[in-house]
């Protein structure tokens, strides 16, 4: 059986650097993972390690750029439609990697995730050529010190999950950036924030988005055009809690075990496998308890 895990999420999330932390974590644990690059656009020195299959030996962003006249986004849909058309590429690519752990390393481009169905289509085509698939979608913690980024973050993560149905786990990443206490002498991109502060947005409560009643921030919200729209949205997430987050410290291999981990779990690594046969003890080997 071969396994496959989409890290996917927004431009800056950390997906990369996540990528190779995986990569170091598996060769830490005597596990073989290969990296599968799938953004047409990145530049080889992001990379920790060398991709063993890249989106780039087939089309790169910047060629269809200079010859097409494509903008960055147009040019980055131009070529997920080449690679669909071009699927057997991927599928020889493919064919070398028996019983291995792939980590696909996604573009940032949020539409691929939310609405545009190469991904959905990739998926599909992946479990056809009997590969196990998951997603990992990324969300950094400095983007959660607003409620309104926070919820902007749990919308597209619940449109993504919709979008592509498949096993699915949230991380928090960059949690190495937050702060465990202001009299840290490092201080976060936009000021001190602590990990509690952080905390409570790692299980959603749609009443972050609600004012306290009486505020001049309610009242503010009330009067505003927006909030019947902001109302609804509080509710759409209360009735449907899909979206939680665990927090990625990449300076902590616990952290990084416990989220590969739950990858793991997510899309049930190993059971299909057979047990190994134990070794033959020799004489040796068996140690004299008296």
């Amino acid at each position: 059986m071969r396994y496959a895990v989409l890290v996917t999420g927004p431009a800056g999330a950390g997906k990369s650097t996540f990528c190779g932390a995986l990569m170091t974590h598996l060769q830490t644990a005597r596990r073989t993972g290969h990296l599968v690059n799938l953004d047409p656009a990145a530049d080889a020195s992001s990379f920790e390690y060398e991709p063993a299959i890249d989106i780039k030996d087939l089309i790169g962003l910047d060629d269809v750029m200079t010859e097409l006249g494509y903008g960055p986004n147009g040019g980055l849909v131009y070529c997920f439609e080449y690679l669909q058309q071009n699927m057997d590429w991927l599928e020889e690519e493919l064919g070398g990697y028996d019983d291995d752990y792939l980590i696909i390393d996604c573009p940032g481009q949020i539409e691929l995730y939310t609405h545009h169905p190469f991904l959905p289509m990739l998926v599909r085509h992946l479990n056809r050529l009997g590969i196990r698939t998951c997603a990992a979608y990324l969300i950094e913690s400095q983007f959660m010190e607003d409620k309104y980024k926070f919820f902007s973050g749990v919308l597209s993560a619940m449109s993504a999950m919709v979008n592509l149905e498949i096993p699915w786990i949230n991380v928090m990443s960059k949690m190495d950036l937050v702060m465990s206490s202001e009299n840290d002498a490092a201080s976060g991109r936009n000021g001190i924030r602590t990990r509690k502060d952080i905390a409570r947005f790692l299980d959603p409560d749609p009443m972050l988005l609600v004012s306290a009643p009486g505020s001049r921030e309610e009242k503010t919200e009330r009067n505003s055009r927006f909030h019947a729209l902001n109302q609804a949205i509080v509710q759409l997430i209360e009735d449907h809690p899909l979206v939680s987050f665990m927090p990625l410290d990449l300076t902590n291999p616990d952290s990084i075990e416990t989220v590969l981990s739950h990858i793991d779990y997510t899309m049930q690594y190993g059971e299909d496998e057979e047990p190994k046969e134990p070794h033959d003890l020799d004489e040796g080997d068996f140690v004299d308890m008296e």
